[in-house]
């Protein structure tokens, strides 16, 4: 089992990404509401840093989701196929991160 952790800039496509999950066979998943670090720093208005990344960076949201599900070890596949499909390249900016982590245990999750 693996916890997939998958933060979505593209907040507008939440609902998409969601349904496709369903369809795949991604029964369960917690959302988040999330900022990343950037956009925290650029709100200092005051400061040398906020300004930078504001000058740097063409940030035009308020915040992401950070999505949780545990997942089987051979539902990763799938699981990045379908937010390829939804998302994109998840190498492109302002798109999104994606990553799992092992679970050593579970509990309350049903089949």
């Amino acid at each position: 089992m693996k916890l997939m952790i998958f933060v979505l800039n593209k907040v507008d496509v939440l609902n998409f990404l969601l349904e496709d999950f369903s369809k795949a066979g991604i029964k369960g998943a917690t959302i988040i509401n999330s900022t990343g670090m950037a956009m925290t720093l650029s709100r200092l208005e005051n400061s040398f840093i906020g300004g930078s990344l504001r000058a740097f960076f063409e940030i035009d949201r308020d915040d992401n989701r950070t999505i949780l599900a545990v997942i089987k070890d051979d539902q990763v596949e799938v699981v990045r196929q379908v937010i390829k499909d939804v998302v994109g390249d998840l190498s492109l900016p302002n798109t999104g991160i994606l990553f799992t982590v092992p679970i050593d245990f579970v509990e309350g999750i049903r089949e």
